[in-house]
């Protein structure tokens, strides 16, 4: 029985794999856009014209980064027989929704997912083994 947890953020996310033999343990990082809007104030003329923040377009274009992120993270695990997703943040429950929307078969066998503070890797991996372990 294969069983994998992640540990995941924007930036990247833990993957350990453990079958009853071996544990293999990747990264997988995001490439997520940092949003730093730059604009927004008057021109040098009395009533000119403003500049535009044009936050629609960066919205979509990380919506779909977030898509690929998943979409990499779902290739790594589709051998699983059991799955747990931690996180701090929401990232991890969009994980359990992007699955549940477009990889079903992936998301039948999410046995929990929950809040997590950021970690070192060995106490990731030291999470995920007592998770499995009960």
């Amino acid at each position: 029985m294969k069983k994998i947890g992640i540990w995941i953020d924007k930036e990247k996310a833990y993957i350990l794999s453990m079958d009853n033999t071996t544990e293999a343990f990747t990264t997988v990082q995001s490439n997520l856009e940092n949003y730093r809007p730059v604009g927004g104030a008057r021109s040098k003329t009395r009533w000119g014209p403003q500049d535009v923040i044009q936050d629609r377009k960066f919205l979509e274009r990380r919506k779909h980064q977030l898509k690929n992120y998943f979409a990499k993270i779902a290739k790594t695990i589709v051998d699983a027989d059991a799955i747990a997703i931690y996180g701090p943040a929401d990232t991890n429950f969009k994980l359990k929704q992007e699955l549940s929307e477009n990889y079903k078969r992936l998301a039948e066998k999410i046995k929990v997912v929950e809040k997590a503070d950021s970690m070192t890797i060995n106490q990731t991996k030291a999470l995920l083994r007592n998770f499995f372990s009960t």
